[in-house]
């Protein structure tokens, strides 16, 4: 069953085990994420602060800090099981024929169930405005400062809410806010995501941009918030069906958008498209502070909450982090998606120590010259996936998640005269080796076999393969010496 809060998923992380009460006082700033990084690097528990000085409700942090709290936010036994998920629907399409129709026929009504699950339910009332706070005053709420230098303290895990003026489509997302006074926060909005989009056109209007910011939704919507879902698509919509139910959405106080109903905390507001501020620096996750630059100021104008809210938020930093395990969870689950568009790819790998942006490996069914290099620059052209920086093309019986044989392969089989791709484009605005901002290089390395047809003229040497006879008698004979069978594990390998 879906979790419809925030407080039904802690109650059943902590019948399983997999939540800590910290109860000794503990200071938000700095304190807190020390604590947070150390659970994490341990695979540990997600974490409930609950005697935070100063602060009038509870913290949560490490929340979706593992694969396993992951999946069962998203009512699944694994990631995988999430990945089919999403594979049925992407490649739901009308059966062929009548045998088709028999084959597919509960697969087909399976998804077309999801299908009618998938519009978000509008409510009048829910928890998120029980109570409307008479003041608004960000002070009352524990927003972490996390590192020594940050520019502020920072609400690091909001889902914040936007629409298109044209269409009216609303997009989540999950924006950093850092906090400037009682009532002002940064709107950390990088310039090629949905809400800045979003807010260029408002500024083509002359008009405010509406802005709510919902603290401590329903886990389906945060993950929803950090999914790269394809334009057009709304996160709430693709909420609703990690979830298997709509997400529900009451109409906020003072702005023309719609919240989370179930969240714990909601901010209503504005952002004015003339207006800037100095933001950060941010102890951001590619290890480093990303630079105080100028962003958009958000005005609160409204803050309401449930009558008891929980605090929740996530530390940033070197991996490993939260949002490292979530940026892992995206790429397993979203893989149906890209093989939609590229169906050669074989499986992907986005390697934490790359911080998911900076490397990739791809596997792909080679067939033809230049296969390689089409894969490079489709996945350039798809998405988040316009950031990477080194791509590498292997073919497919290279495991791309054992980096050892990938490097093997890069070593022994990329010719840098002919085999690597060089280009521009557009890069991460945190990216720090490019001398201008959001712009930079990129390489593709083609570290395929190659064939006659890739322009090399000399015959590709044989691999070594060990006789299929003589493996299997090692085999036994590993088995039945008791020091080798320790040694090895059982297995012989």
């Amino acid at each position: 069953m879906p979790f419809r809060d925030l407080g039904a998923f802690l109650e059943r992380l902590e019948t399983a085990g997999d939540l800590v009460r910290v109860r000794r006082p503990i200071a938000r700033d700095l304190e807190v994420t020390e604590v947070t990084q150390r659970v994490i690097a341990a695979d540990g528990p997600a974490l409930v602060f609950e005697a935070v000085q100063g602060a009038a409700m509870p913290i949560v942090t490490n929340l979706l800090g593992s694969p396993r709290r992951i999946a069962l936010a998203l009512d699944a036994p694994d990631l995988d099981a999430v990945a089919d998920r999403i594979g049925r629907l992407v490649h739901l399409r009308p059966p062929a024929g009548i045998l088709g129709a028999m084959r597919d026929l509960s697969g087909t009504i399976e998804a077309l169930s999801t299908l009618r699950s998938l519009a978000p339910k509008r409510v009048r009332s829910g928890p998120a405005q029980e109570v409307e706070e008479a003041t608004v005053d960000l002070d009352r709420l524990p927003i972490l400062k996390c590192w020594p230098k940050d520019g502020g303290r920072t609400i690091t895990f909001p889902v914040v809410i936007t629409s298109d003026p044209e269409t009216g489509e609303a997009h989540a997302g999950i924006y950093r806010l850092q906090q400037y006074g009682p009532d002002t926060l940064g709107f950390h909005a990088q310039i090629h995501r949905v809400g800045a989009s979003n807010l260029r056109k408002w500024a083509a209007r002359g008009e405010r941009m509406p802005v709510v910011a919902a603290i401590g939704a329903d886990p389906a919507t945060v993950f929803s918030g950090l999914a790269p879902v394809p334009e057009g698509i709304s996160n709430l919509v693709f909420a609703s069906f990690l979830r298997g139910e709509p997400v529900e959405l009451v109409p906020a106080r003072s702005v023309p958008l719609e919240v989370p109903a179930q969240a714990e905390i909601v901010l209503e507001g504005y952002v004015d498209p003339t207006e800037r501020k100095i933001e950060g620096p941010f102890g951001d996750h590619t290890g480093y502070y990303s630079a105080p630059e100028p962003f958009p100021v958000m005005h609160v104008t409204r803050i309401t909450r449930r009558e008891r809210p929980v605090y929740l938020t996530t530390v940033t930093g070197k991996p490993p982090t939260e949002d490292s395990v979530l940026g892992k969870a995206v790429e397993r689950v979203f893989l149906p998606v890209v093989r939609l568009v590229l169906p050669e790819i074989v499986d992907m790998d986005l390697p934490v120590p790359g911080l998911f942006i900076n490397v990739g490996v791809v596997a792909i069914r080679k067939s033809y010259a230049g296969h390689p290099r089409k894969v490079m620059h489709a996945l350039w052209g798809l998405g988040q996936m316009m950031f990477v920086r080194y791509l590498v093309v292997v073919d497919e019986d290279v495991n791309v998640h054992d980096l050892n044989e990938v490097l093997y392969r890069v070593g022994l089989q990329a010719d840098p005269a002919r085999d690597l791709e060089l280009v521009e484009g557009p890069v991460d605005q945190l990216s720090i080796s490019n001398p201008v901002p959001n712009l930079g290089g990129k390489v593709g390395i083609d570290a395929t076999r190659k064939r006659p047809e890739d322009g090399f003229p000399r015959p590709w040497p044989e691999e070594i393969r060990s006789d299929p006879e003589a493996a299997r008698r090692a085999l036994e004979i590993v088995r039945a010496e008791p020091a080798l069978a320790r040694l090895l594990g059982g297995s012989g390998r």
